[in-house]
């Protein structure tokens, strides 16, 4: 009897348990159930006519806002846990939005040049046009493209030891640099307008209510599978590393360790998460221009992040989520004051709350 109590109490704990605990366990399946059950059932079986019914426009604007979760959740990543403020993320955003937004323009007419090139009278498509009609090609570009561009731009910028206030510019700049390229319409991008007037996503109709709702599923899916992830990572001997580096990197590398390859892997898994959730929002929302590639959107992303709380997961994903839906309802009352009121809410955090929303809640971890 007392060996068998002494074995159950030596067991290991699982997985799950070890990475989310029992309360972060349950949170994760409530929100699962929410998403992928509640809100598809009140969209979909409620009828129209119902007060239980929700409008597809509110299923829209949640999957809207759960890309821009994952984008801060990617933030986090860099900046929370690794102490690299990315100001560039806004492109590793817009690229992945460009890459399905190719797929999108070309199932318009298979036969024929997307509409944009049809009216500047070109030819045939640019060569690195070719193959975007086939959805599984464009599924693997979106990583592919964004984690080979931040790899390299990683592997130069953290080789020459360009960290702090000095990588934040050159990022920011990349981006700008980046949306100037974009804006014009030699470069095959559908140039100011971008791309837009999208009919159909894998034969589907893609603003049919089933669809909208299907891609709200995959949305939450990607962010929870992305949560887990990062939970995964942060809680294990290389986020230890990670938030050591962050914390003292000359001390890592007096004990051993190169910083080099630990910061090159969490930028560019960070970026590649970036993308993704850019090519998740773009058949959401029905458009992508350049302005997604502003500096001022890369900004809005560590707001985000600032608000909710870096270097908690949990807190980005909060952060994005209320300024969103602060930014929702200011844009339709009172569009011209929405800036100033963005501004304030990040001198407001800074000053009281500089652990963000989750840092009043003691039950929170911080690494």
């Amino acid at each position: 009897m007392k060996t068998s109590a002494l074995n159950t109490g030596s067991r290991k704990p699982s997985l799950a348990r070890r990475l989310f605990g029992r309360q972060g366990g349950w949170a994760i399946l409530s929100f699962a159930a929410f998403t992928l059950v509640v809100i598809p059932a009140l969209n979909l079986l409620v009828p129209a006519e119902s007060a239980f019914h929700l409008q597809i426009h509110w299923v829209s604007l949640s999957g809207k806002i759960m890309c821009y979760a994952i984008a801060a959740l990617a933030l986090d990543l860099v900046w929370g846990y690794t102490g690299i403020l990315s100001l560039g993320h806004g492109f590793f955003f817009a690229l992945g939005g460009y890459a399905i937004g190719m797929y999108l323009m070309r199932v318009i007419d298979p036969a024929g040049l997307p509409p944009f090139m049809v009216f500047l009278d070109w030819k045939d498509v640019p060569w690195f046009w070719r193959g975007t009609g086939n959805f599984l090609y464009v599924f693997l570009l979106v990583p592919l493209v964004s984690g080979f561009l931040a790899f390299a731009f990683g592997f130069f910028a953290f080789r020459s030891r360009i960290k702090g206030v000095y990588f934040s510019i050159i990022t920011q700049a990349m981006t700008l640099a980046s949306m100037l390229l974009f804006f014009r319409n030699e470069t095959g991008f559908g140039g100011n307008n971008g791309f837009t007037g999208f009919t159909r996503i894998l034969g589907r109709d893609i603003t049919a209510p089933g669809t909208r709702v299907s891609l709200f599923m995959l949305t939450a899916l990607t962010l929870i599978a992305a949560f887990c992830v990062s939970r995964y990572i942060v809680t294990s001997k290389l986020g230890r590393v990670l938030t050591a580096i962050r914390d003292a990197e000359s001390r890592v590398m007096f004990s051993g360790y190169d910083p080099l390859p630990y910061k090159l892997f969490i930028w560019t898994f960070s970026a590649i998460l970036s993308a993704v959730a850019g090519a998740l929002f773009v058949p959401q929302v029905g458009i992508i221009n350049p302005s997604e590639m502003s500096p001022a959107h890369s900004v809005e992303i560590a707001i985000w992040v600032a608000v909710g709380g870096r270097g908690t997961l949990v807190g980005p994903i909060v952060g994005a989520g209320l300024v969103n839906g602060v930014k929702s309802w200011f844009t339709v009352s009172f569009p011209e004051v929405w800036l100033y009121a963005l501004g304030g809410i990040f001198v407001l955090v800074t000053l009281f709350l500089p652990r963000g929303i989750l840092g009043l809640f003691d039950g929170v971890e911080k690494t």
